[in-house]
């Protein structure tokens, strides 16, 4: 099934009835301020499990990001944030990036397998937003990525759900999406180190 709802304005049913999907266990896919992306509650193992069966990934060997809708619910997932680190984080978001921070105890156990530190994201994106905040926890985030040499990223939801219909209970259609990933930057050290450079502009970390 595929819903369309609209980028600033998001339509309420058609969230209602993604958050019931992902409230059941359930997969969807739905857009980004970057590329559209698998998601799924974070408190869901058997969510967690269907995406990495997606993504041809071990579960053990994942690195998924968690999506949140403020800073605040951010920091409830992460501990040990500088004050310095907490200058960037906040100057950077919402927008196209994704923090690799310790992880907190409220982090899922089968999310963050052995490691000791998740990634995080707050998109600028009214319908990624609007999900976690009815939803009232963040969501496990993956991106969707293309089996085309040339196209890293699909960017048509129709396309999307023309390859996933049968695999995923819901798309959310939010317009043509990005293609180009979000900037990653590990923040677990003194120093800000950028692991991958997309969309966001790191001028101003740097």
């Amino acid at each position: 099934m595929i819903l369309e709802v609209h980028p600033d304005n998001p339509n309420a049913r058609n969230i209602a009835k993604a958050i019931d999907v992902l409230k059941r266990g359930g997969v969807i896919i739905y857009p980004t301020d970057t590329v559209y992306a698998f998601a799924c509650d974070i408190n869901s193992k058997k969510g967690y499990e269907k995406i990495c069966q997606l993504r041809g990934l071990k579960p053990e060997k994942a690195n998924f990001s968690l999506i949140c809708n403020d800073i605040s619910q951010l920091s409830d997932y992460a501990k040990q944030i500088s004050t310095p680190t907490f200058r960037v984080i906040k100057s950077c978001l919402p927008g196209p990036f994704t923090f690799i921070l310790n992880a907190s105890n409220l982090v899922p156990k089968f999310f963050k397998s052995k490691k000791k530190t998740v990634g995080i994201r707050i998109p600028d994106n009214n319908i990624a937003l609007q999900l976690v905040e009815m939803l009232g926890n963040p969501i496990m985030s993956a991106s969707l990525k293309d089996e085309d040499e040339l196209l890293e990223y699909t960017t048509d939801p129709y396309s999307i759900h023309e390859r996933y219909e049968y695999q995923v209970e819901l798309v959310l259609d939010g317009g043509f999406g990005n293609n180009s990933p979000s900037t990653v930057l590990d923040c677990t050290g003194d120093e800000p180190e950028l692991l991958r450079q997309g969309l966001g502009d790191v001028s101003s970390v740097f």
